[in-house]
C-alpha cells in the first residue's frame, strides 16, 4: 500500500525467509560457509545456533539454494514438534522408504542405508536439516545420533544439520547427550546485529526492494529501531514495515523518530539495547545527537532520550498532537 509512495518496487521487509534478502554480517558469512562446506562434505553434524528472528532459516535456505550445495538432496524438517512414530513415519515418507519403512525403526533404517549407499555410488549426496531443533526430545536427538552412524569407511551417509535457538546448545550440553555432542563437527553462531549493523541490515533491504535509504528513516529512527528490536532482524523488519505505514497515513517522509516510537508503543517493545550489541560501538558515537535521513552508512549514534516516559519522547505539550496523528492513522487502515 505504501510501495509508490516511497518508491519501492516491492516491499523491503517482509517476514518471509527469501535469501534475496539475505543480509551478511561477517558472523553470518562465516556461518552460510559452515553450512555449506557441512553439507558438501558429508560432515556428520552441523549446529547452528541464534536468538528467535536473527536469520537461521534464510540461512538455511541460502545454503541449500547455493552453488556449492547444487548436488546435495536435502529433507528438511521445520516442525519437530514429532513422536518418535511420526519422526520415523515423517523419515520413511520424505525420503520414499515405502509404508513398510514407515512401521518399523529396523526397517526404515534399513531402507535408508540402502537408498543413500545407492546415491552416493551415483555421486549424490543426501542430507538431513532439521530447523528448530530446539523443540526435539531427547528421545528424537537420540535418534538424530544414530542416524548420523551411517557411514561408509570413508565418509558419511547422511550428513546432518541442527538449526535451533539457544536453548539448543543448553540441551547438548546435558550428559544424556555428550555422545551427540562429539558428533558435532562444525558449529556456529547467530548474535543480535550492532547498531552500525542494523542500520546496514535496514539500508541493504531497502536497495533490495528498489528504493533509497535517505527517502525512508531518519538516523534518530534507526537508532530507535535498534534500540528496541534489540538487534534481531525479525524485530527490526516489523518495526520497519509497520513505521512505513504509519509515515504513508501520515504524508511523511522519512519516517521520524516519533513515528518508530508510536510502532513501539503499539507492539509494546521497550527500549534498551543489551550490552553486547553496543560493545563495538565507540563512546563518541554511542553520545551523538546528528539528525538527518540514514544513508548505507548507517546512523551516526544515539539520540538523548528523556527518563519522562519509557521510549524517550517526553513533551507533554505534543502528546496531544500526537493522539490526533494515531487517530489519523487508524482512521486511515480501517481501524478506527
Amino acid at each position: 500500500m505504501y510501495l509508490s509512495f516511497y518508491g519501492l518496487g516491492e516491499p523491503p521487509f517482509e517476514l518471509t525467509s527469501n535469501p534475496r534478502f539475505l543480509f551478511f554480517t561477517p558472523q553470518h558469512r562465516e556461518a552460510l560457509s559452515n553450512l555449506e562446506y557441512g553439507l558438501s562434505s558429508s560432515k556428520a553434524l552441523t549446529v547452528l545456533i541464534g536468538e528467535a528472528g536473527t536469520g537461521k532459516t534464510t540461512l538455511l535456505h541460502a545454503a541449500l539454494e547455493s552453488e556449492r550445495c547444487r548436488g546435495v538432496r536435502t529433507v528438511l524438517l521445520s516442525n519437530p514438534r514429532l513422536t518418535r512414530a511420526e519422526f520415523i513415519e515423517t523419515l520413511a515418507s520424505q525420503f520414499e522408504l515405502g509404508a513398510r519403512a514407515e512401521q518399523s525403526k529396523a526397517s526404515l533404517l534399513e531402507g535408508l542405508e540402502t537408498v543413500l549407499r545407492e546415491r552416493r555410488r551415483r555421486g549424490e549426496i543426501t542430507a538431513l536439516v532439521v530447523d528448530e531443533a530446539q523443540s526435539l526430545s531427547n528421545e528424537l536427538l537420540e535418534e538424530v545420533r544414530l542416524l548420523a552412524n551411517m557411514e561408509t569407511p570413508t565418509e558419511k551417509l547422511l550428513p546432518l544439520v541442527l538449526a535451533g535457538q539457544p536453548e539448543l546448545a543448553g540441551r547438548l550440553n546435558e550428559p544424556e547427550l555428550r555422545q551427540l555432542k562429539q558428533r558435532v563437527a562444525l558449529r556456529c553462531q547467530l548474535a543480535p546485529l550492532t547498531l552500525q549493523e542494523t542500520a546496514a541490515y535496514i539500508s541493504s533491504r531497502i536497495r533490495t526492494a528498489g528504493g533509497e535509504t535517505t527517502r525512508l528513516f531518519t538516523r534518530e529512527a534507526v537508532t530507535l529501531i535498534h534500540d528496541h528490536s534489540h538487534g534481531i532482524p525479525r524485530t527490526t523488519s516489523v518495526i520497519c514495515d509497520n513505521a512505513l505505514v504509519h509515515g504513508f497515513a501520515l504524508s511523511k517522509q522519512p519516517v521520524t523518530r516519533e513515528i518508530v516510537l508510536d510502532v513501539c508503543r503499539d507492539f509494546d517493545l521497550r527500549g534498551g539495547v543489551p550490552t553486547s550489541s553496543l560493545e563495538n560501538i565507540p563512546a563518541e558515537r554511542a553520545s551523538s545527537t546528528s539528525a538527518g535521513p540514514v544513508g548505507a552508512a548507517g546512523p551516526e549514534g544515539h539520540e538523548p532520550r528523556s527518563a519522562a516516559s519509557p521510549g524517550g519522547a517526553s513533551d507533554p505539550a505534543g502528546g496531544f498532537e500526537k493522539a490526533e496523528n494515531r487517530a489519523r492513522v487508524l482512521s486511515m487502515l480501517g481501524l478506527r
